[in-house]
């Protein structure tokens, strides 16, 4: 299964763009720290995640303030130039 929940603050959001099918499309940013267990050993765990939301999520996601936490969720895939991974938005609950 592929799927990803991250919580994170929104930082950057590009304009909106069409695809090729004429759907909505918007790169996004997105940062998160957060805390976690590891071989019972506490890492602290911070970075920043390119992400891209196509299609009806992004009329919400265009709503959103930069700097706003929110919990994203999705699938990662590889992106368009095979450089990399990108997290493809398709829920947010701001």
């Amino acid at each position: 299964m592929n799927r990803l929940i991250l919580s994170a603050e929104l930082v950057e959001r590009g304009a909106t763009r069409y695809t090729p099918a004429g759907l909505p499309a918007l790169d996004l940013s997105l940062k998160h720290e957060s805390e976690v267990i590891e071989d019972k050993q506490p890492r602290k765990v911070v970075m920043t995640i390119r992400a891209v939301a196509i299609g009806g999520i992004t009329r919400q996601i265009a709503t959103l303030a930069l700097g706003q936490v929110a919990s994203y969720a999705g699938f990662i895939a590889p992106s368009r130039n095979a450089k990399g991974l990108v997290f493809h938005v398709t829920e947010v609950d701001a």
